[in-house]
């Protein structure tokens, strides 16, 4: 039975939509069933929405709509009153509704004539396609509410920005690029056929029955990424590595969605995507007789490598960049050739910079002999940007990095189990 009155769209809901009706429908319908935000992803958020407050300071003197977003009829009405007093130079968060979509524009500045500038902050290092439908349902939505746009843009990190310490120069942390062009475009070639498309589902009682696949990742993991995969197969064809959206709608119009069931003459599968078949069709690991070999050649003692690290939007050292890796924990094993195991650890502490610490110790933990072995080829990235950041280590740093073994590499090319389902990734490694 059609629902008599659907809910509003949202800049979020419209992205959403755009993605995947059955995600956007769920957003509205059943949020209760996203899956849980993991520590992780919550600090994704908290960055953003620091970045998002400092790049008010790029646009002083604003006022801020204060008002929650479930307060959006109140947010509306303190917007009117601000844009209508001429000495408030820019508006922070300001909230417009018109055919159905609510919207709170990160940043409206206001020029002369009566018009404005809509900028839309994103705490990456540069334009993404994605970005796009964000800036234009904005764009839609004001001008449909009466309120002129002279130029949109967006505004992200400038990563060649190098922090001096004290307060961030705004004016050269953030890149200010224009998009009035192409969002306009997309509101006349896209956004109303869009639109309608997504609110067609949002009428019916049950969500839309679409197969999960590429979009469920692309641009963003969907938060229903869980619930949507609740009775699929255990091995199903979205685990085959590397597939293209080609190969897995080949596999989808065959009437397969195991792995296990695809014929080993099925043709375009890869090497690796044949071994992942094989693997999971007779139910036994892939080993490589060329695996006991790669293996053999270490050296003793053995080191087992493993780094913590985190890399902050706004740089918090001087000398760093936004995004910069900085690590800041090493954790090494040493296995000697009787089989005895020893550990050793660095973990910093207080509010300095790590990295001196880091790499001081590590050099003093690490003698000079003995195969320094690692799961993927990170530790080495990182122990090569110590090395530029300390050239004081940088000839003792960059000895480490002929030493390594990478497992990631081994495992690759010469093992599979059927509990990787389709990923070579620590995590899915480790419990297989």
């Amino acid at each position: 039975m059609p629902r008599d009155k659907i809910p509003p769209l949202s800049k979020t809901r419209f992205g959403a939509g755009l993605q995947c009706h059955k995600r956007l429908f769920l957003e509205c319908y059943s949020p209760e069933l996203a899956d849980p935000i993991d520590p992780g992803q919550q600090a994704v958020f908290e960055s953003g929405t620091a970045v998002g407050e400092l790049a008010r300071e790029r646009f002083p003197g604003g006022r801020l709509i204060e008002e929650e977003y479930f307060r959006h009829d109140d947010a509306l009405v303190v917007t009117r009153e601000v844009i209508a007093d001429q000495s408030v130079p820019a508006i922070y968060e300001s909230a417009f509704t018109f055919d159905g979509i609510r919207v709170r524009v990160d940043v409206l500045v206001r020029r002369s004539g009566g018009d404005f500038d809509l900028v839309e902050v994103k705490s990456s290092t540069g334009m993404r396609e994605q970005y796009i439908p964000d800036v234009a349902i904005q764009l839609y939505v004001v001008e449909g509410a009466g309120f002129k746009i002279r130029r949109a843009f967006l505004l992200h990190i400038d990563n060649g920005y190098v922090y001096e310490g004290g307060p961030y120069d705004v004016s050269r942390l953030f890149h200010l690029e224009e998009v009035t062009g192409t969002a306009r475009d997309f509101i006349k070639s896209s956004a109303p056929a869009a639109l309608a498309d997504m609110r067609q589902p949002l009428e019916r009682d049950t969500a839309p029955l679409i197969e999960i696949g590429r979009h469920c990742t692309r641009p963003y993991k969907c938060e229903f990424y869980e619930h949507c995969r609740e009775g699929v197969p255990d091995h199903h064809i979205e685990q085959l590595p590397r597939a293209s959206a080609g190969l897995l709608d080949e596999l989808l119009e065959a009437g397969i969605r195991d792995i296990g069931d695809i014929p080993a003459e099925f043709p375009g599968l890869s090497a690796l995507q044949q071994r992942v078949r094989g693997c999971v069709a007779d139910g036994q690991p892939h080993v490589d007789p060329e695996l006991r070999a790669a293996l053999q050649d270490v050296t003793y003692p053995l080191h087992f490598l493993d780094f913590e690290t985190f890399n902050p939007a706004l740089p918090i050292y001087v000398g760093t960049h936004p995004y910069q890796v900085i690590p800041f924990q090493w954790s090494h094993h040493v296995r000697d050739r009787a089989g005895d195991l020893s550990h050793h650890s660095f973990l910093a502490d207080g509010d300095g910079d790590p990295r001196e610490g880091f790499a001081a110790s590590l050099l003093d933990a690490i003698g000079p002999e003995g195969t320094i072995i690692a799961y993927s080829s990170y530790e080495q990235t990182i122990i090569k940007q110590l090395a530029g950041d300390l050239p004081q280590y940088a000839e003792r740093l960059l000895d480490l990095n002929t030493r390594f073994l990478d497992l990631l590499e081994v495992l690759r090319a010469y093992y599979y189990h059927p509990d990787f389902h389709g990923s070579y990734s620590i995590k899915a490694v480790l419990p297989a």
